[in-house]
Formats: C-alpha cells, structure tokens, sequence
C-alpha cells in the first residue's frame, strides 16, 4: 500500500448538516488526491451524518476516504482513534462543522516538508456566521465562542502562550509517541463542553521544547450558528472552561491548579480594567459579558455550580 503523505481528520457528532460541506472543501484542494486520505471518525451519531458521509463518498470516489466508529464517547477518544488508524505521516484535524480553503493542504504538506525541525502547526479560524454577530461580541470574546485565531499574514511560531486550534491543527504522527495522545478525561462528550484537551496536549510539547507553526495560508471557515450566541450557551461555555482548567491542572499536580487560581486573580485585575474601558466608550454590554465570563470560570475552578 502507497505510504500517504497526509491523513484528515474528522471526527464527528450529529452534524449531518455540516459534514458533507467540509468533506467537500476538503475534496477541491488542489492538492493530489493519491498523497492524502480523509477519515471520518463517528462518535455515535444519532442523526445522518453516516448518509451524508456516503453521499460525499458516492460524488467523489477519487479521493481516499474511510469512516470508522469510536463508541467511547468523547471528542479526545474520536481523536486518539483517528491517530491510531491514520495512514498519513502527517494528521490534520478539521472540525466537522467548517470549511476549509483551497490551498489548506498543500500548505501543511509543503510545511512539513521544509520544516523536519517542527512536529506541529496551526492556521487561522475565521467564524462564518449564520446570523449577524452580537453587539455583546468584541475581541476578547470572539475567540471564546467561535476559535478565531489570527496572528497575521506571515508563517511564524505561535505567540508565547498561544496554540493551534482544535479544529485546525496539523501533527507529524510520531510527536504523540513523544508526549502521548489526547487525555480523555478532557474535551466535549456528547454535548459536553468540557474542553482544554489541545491546551494539555500542548502544554505537553512545551514541556518537551517541541516547536510548533502558525501557517496563515492553513485557513479554516468556522460556521457559527444562532444557538451558539445565546446567554444559555455562553453561560455553560464558560462555566466549563472554568471546570475544564480545574481538571487539567489537578491532573499534573495540586500546585499547578493553585497555580491557576492565582493566576485568576490577575486575569479578574484585567477584566475589570476591561470593563471599565468599554464602559468609557458607551459599549457596557462588551464590558459586562467580559465580567460574566470571568464570573463563569472563576465558578468552575472551583467547581461551584453545574452546567445545566
């Protein structure tokens, strides 16, 4: 069997009305179909997302493309199945309800290529939304509710602190037998919103000096429906990356997670000087969801209230 330079990554969860867009925006790379396969990842979908996945295997039989189920529940299982049955050097995940530019492949391809030094690397997440964007919405949110990433138009490594998203993040296959796969105890199961499963992962190829890219010419179209700008979902968004932090930090010890709670306390001192300036420029519903934000976290570090 041909050795295949990349392996896509889609591992999916009841998105039957997204599934096949990605799949296509994938499938018009110009990039040669024999050098890439795409595999579809089914976390127990109860809706049509495996007729979909058929109806794109049906219109475009020339590219390579397996499904496969992963019945543990949980977004870090999907993932760690896609790794273990990818055929690729190189795995790029692409969330499954996005698409993706033309020059998305050949990007992380001709990267891997030129870069053997680097295991790892990430393009911008620009949101596509089906409704206009709230007026609560500014830079400090954006990135919260729909991924958006963006460092400019020039390849570079990511800013100290900062990592490729979830949904558009590419790996040499051998960087996990370095640090190891997702931990399952983090990222969403079913409609979960636990998270901070890169940020781990990540945090892990810091500890290790492994070097990772932002590639600006990698875009991803992150498609953000109504549901996701209501006050119900951010409220369980953020209250669950406040219980996502307490989880990942217990994990490496009881000093990191007191850690993460000091930290807090400076990231409250900036909110609040946040607040204040949208509030000073007449936008106080941007500055009262920045405090609402922090309110959610803060709640879930220290594990008050559930997420209904």
């Amino acid at each position: 069997m041909q050795k295949l330079k990349l392996t896509v990554i889609i591992c999916t969860y009841n998105r039957e009305r997204y599934i096949y867009n990605v799949l296509q925006s994938i499938a018009q790379n110009n990039f040669d179909k024999e050098d890439y396969e795409i595999l579809v990842v089914n976390n127990n979908s109860s809706d049509n997302t495996a007729v979909e996945c058929q109806r794109f295997h049906h219109d475009y039989p020339d590219v390579v493309f397996r499904c496969i189920d992963e019945s543990r529940q949980g977004l870090s299982y999907a993932r760690n199945a896609g790794v273990t049955n990818a055929r690729g050097d190189v795995v790029v995940f692409v969330d499954d309800d996005a698409t993706v530019n033309d020059k998305y492949l050949d990007t992380y391809n001709t990267f891997f290529v030129k870069r053997q030094d680097v295991m790892a690397a990430g393009g911008p997440i620009i949101p596509r939304y089906e409704t206009e964007e709230p007026s609560w919405m500014s830079y400090y949110t954006r990135a919260l509710i729909t991924g958006c990433i963006y460092y400019g138009k020039e390849e570079r490594r990511f800013p100290r602190g900062k990592y490729p998203g979830g949904g558009n993040a590419a790996y040499r296959k051998e960087v996990f037998d370095t640090i190891g796969l997702f931990n399952p105890d983090l990222g969403r199961k079913g409609n979960s919103l636990i998270g901070a499963e890169e940020k781990d992962l990540f945090s892990r190829m810091d500890a290790c000096g492994i070097k990772y890219y932002y590639l600006p010419t990698a875009v991803l179209y992150h498609i953000i429906p109504e549901g996701k700008l209501t006050d119900s979902h951010f409220n369980r968004l953020t209250l669950s990356i406040g219980k996502s932090e307490r989880i990942r930090t217990l994990s490496v010890s009881k000093s990191a997670y007191v850690k993460r709670l000091l930290s807090e306390g400076v990231k409250w001192c900036a909110s609040i000087v946040l607040w204040v300036a949208f509030l000073l420029r007449l936008q106080p519903q941007k500055g009262n969801k920045i405090v609402q934000f922090r309110w959610n976290v803060s709640r879930g570090l220290l594990n008050i209230g559930e997420i209904s």
